[in-house]
């Protein structure tokens, strides 16, 4: 198999285990990158294995855990792009995060660092975009987080800088998750071009063809979900129709990229949520936590 002609989206795998990876590759034959997460490494199977015999890393022993299975991805994808989150809670200043993403930027040569879109992230993709880096701002649900991105790192180039709307946590709570991503898109078409979305917590085939749909620039899905749309490869037509079912939707808001984005509301109760999960879920493979 090969990657069909009529596809402009980039497909990532969601995942913490570089045999999915590979995997992947072998069966669709292509595979244009990879994002992780503190939650994606705690389900890696040799980090699985570590817990189950009640042997769990000292801060040190995880970081270069997670930097071996970097480099292994890494391999597998060298054209593509490997996203790397930084550790980080309620309380981590924008200074630790840039000093972590500065680290984990020189693991690899393809490294996207990821960072929360809080005050605090955003002050770090600030700083990163200045030092050349390139950053993928996560727990997104709101366009005005992404038109806060925008203005945070104005000046980037294309491929510098991604944005992760998360779907599934909005389909959970009865939102249409969907939309975010939609309005995303629409609204980055008044700007330069600079930022990426790339659709993330894609539960369903329907996410994916629907983000496919919509031209989401990147989709990152989780190994089942690829393996299905493997199967045939689908690209929807116009005439693709997304059942959003009793989901709510969520309008579009008219937004001026070019204002500051300290001037965009950016406070979401899910990123607060899914920062806490996060942590949580690291804090979980270390000694002593």
């Amino acid at each position: 198999m090969a990657r069909p002609d009529n596809l402009d989206t980039k497909i990532f795998l969601d995942g913490g285990d570089p045999k999915e990876t590979k995997d992947i590759i072998n069966t669709i034959g292509f595979l244009d990158g990879q994002t992780t997460n503190p939650s994606l490494i705690a389900k890696n199977p040799k980090a699985r294995e570590r817990i189950e015999r009640e042997e769990k890393f000292t801060r040190e022993e995880l970081l270069n855990f997670y930097k071996g299975v970097i480099r292994t991805v890494s391999e597998s994808v060298p054209d593509g792009s490997v996203s790397i989150e930084v550790y980080s809670d309620s309380k981590t200043s924008a200074k630790e995060m840039f000093e972590q993403g500065k680290e984990m930027f020189s693991w690899i040569p393809n490294a996207h660092i990821k960072y929360p879109t809080t005050a605090a992230g955003l002050e770090a993709a600030e700083r990163s975009i200045r030092n050349k880096m390139r950053v993928n701002m996560t727990l997104i649900f709101t366009q005005a987080q992404a038109a806060a991105v925008y203005a945070a790192t104005r000046g980037a180039k294309k491929g510098q800088v991604f944005v992760s709307p998360f779907v599934g946590r909005l389909d959970d709570r009865g939102e249409n998750g969907m939309d975010v991503v939609k309005n995303i898109v629409r609204m980055y078409k008044d700007g330069d071009g600079h930022v990426e979305v790339l659709t993330a917590s894609v539960r369903s085939i329907n996410h994916f063809l629907y983000a496919l749909n919509l031209g989401s620039d990147i989709i990152t899905a989780p190994y089942k979900i690829i393996k299905e749309w493997g199967d045939n490869m689908e690209i929807p037509g116009r005439d693709y129709v997304y059942e959003t079912g009793d989901l709510k939707a969520i309008p579009y808001q008219g937004l001026d990229l070019m204002k500051p984005r300290r001037e965009f509301d950016i406070k979401h109760e899910l990123t607060d949520i899914g920062l806490e999960k996060f942590a949580a879920d690291w804090n979980n493979l270390i000694a002593g936590n």
